[in-house]
């Protein structure tokens, strides 16, 4: 069945599943019928290695190697990399200024990202390393789907990403940002942030199919999605 049509602020749009892969680390690719946006696209130098993405947006959380490396994606006409609000083909994207963890004055900057496809929102923390305050908090709107990074080092820790849940209350977290093979940066496993949401099990999936219409119930629900990029 053709996906019910409406139209919002004179632009055409589909309301029509949204599509989540994970290519490792901070990189995802959000594919619908109105955008497809990848998010932090990956150097080799990190030890993975992007299979060939295509996208019309890019989105960078802050620039190193492991979330800058625009050459891995082809065809994209816009580049958000800092705070903003941008809009392109009906999909609203607020970029919000944030910090790594460290000390005050020396901490790194990090943008995190609310995209919102018509009615389905999701939350990209890229690097965040430390809690949010009041006004990070009513602007990233209680997305539906939270993607936070669980891994400690300049990021979150287990517990910190729990808290930063807490505080946002997704309707469905992916976490990112973790160890995995071939990766050279030395971050927790997954399984310490699953323990800290009290989850025992969550078997990968290759990739996350939503409508808002299956966001039922009032519990927040982990997905772990299969890492689509390989050892370098």
């Amino acid at each position: 069945m053709e996906p019910r049509r409406v139209l919002r602020r004179g632009f055409l749009v589909y309301n029509g599943p949204m599509e989540i892969f994970w290519y490792g680390l901070a990189c995802f690719r959000f594919k619908s019928r109105q955008l497809t946006i990848v998010t932090d696209p990956y150097s080799p130098q990190v030890g993975l290695t992007l299979p060939s993405l295509r996208a019309r947006v890019v989105t960078i959380s802050h620039h190193a190697p492991g979330h800058d490396y625009l050459k891995a994606i082809k065809g994209y006409e816009h580049v958000f990399d800092g705070p903003g609000e941008y809009e392109v083909n009906g999909v609203f994207i607020t970029g919000v200024a944030t910090y790594h963890k460290g000390k005050p004055g020396q901490r790194e900057r990090n943008t995190i990202f609310l995209y919102e496809f018509n009615d389905l929102s999701i939350g990209h923390l890229g690097d965040l390393g430390s809690m949010l305050d009041r006004r990070q908090i009513e602007a990233m709107n209680s997305p539906d789907v939270l993607i936070v990074p669980v891994g400690d080092g300049d990021i979150l820790d287990a517990a910190q990403a729990a808290e930063v849940i807490t505080e946002l209350e997704p309707r469905i977290v992916i976490p990112m940002h973790y160890a995995q093979p071939g990766l050279k940066l030395d971050l927790d496993p997954v399984e310490k942030f699953l323990k800290e949401m009290g989850v025992d099990q969550v078997t990968p999936q290759p990739s996350l199919k939503i409508r808002k219409a299956d966001l039922t119930g009032d519990e927040t629900r982990v997905v772990l999605l299969e890492s689509l990029g390989g050892p370098a």
